[in-house]
């Protein structure tokens, strides 16, 4: 009987090697940083929290130009926006989530990861657009 409980033990243990491996693969950068410019995690979540900023104050300044110019032509800066809301997607699922603090998991982290530049582009050029208006 002791050599089955020690056969099982070693099978168990082998089990759990290749998930404690994945889990601890998707916690640590795997090739020196984060983000597409290889940042440090604090470095990242400073660059993610200032693009979530610009993303959400382009968004409050076109609801603001709508309503006070709700005739205008918009339709670039239409499209710029909807450009922009598909791009920082994940971002914004991200921070919803943790605002209503559910469990944010390693795919969404890894979709803001590799999302951010394209977001943070989106919004720089709806900025352009409104500020030549």
């Amino acid at each position: 009987m002791t050599k089955w409980n020690i056969s099982w033990a070693g099978f168990s243990g082998l089990m759990l090697m290749p998930a404690t491996l994945m889990l601890s693969a998707c916690t640590l950068p795997i090739l020196g940083g984060y983000g597409a410019n290889g940042q440090s995690r604090e470095d990242f979540t400073h660059y993610v929290e200032g693009v979530f900023r610009l993303q959400n104050s382009m968004t409050s300044k076109i609801m603001l130009l709508l309503e006070t110019d709700g005739a205008g032509n918009h339709e670039a800066l239409s499209q710029a926006e909807q450009h922009m809301q598909e791009a920082c997607e994940p971002l914004n699922e991200y921070a919803s989530r943790d605002i209503d603090g559910l469990n944010i998991g390693i795919f969404l982290r890894r979709r803001v990861e590799k999302s951010a530049i394209d977001c943070e582009q989106a919004a720089q050029k709806v900025k352009s657009l409104l500020e030549h208006r």
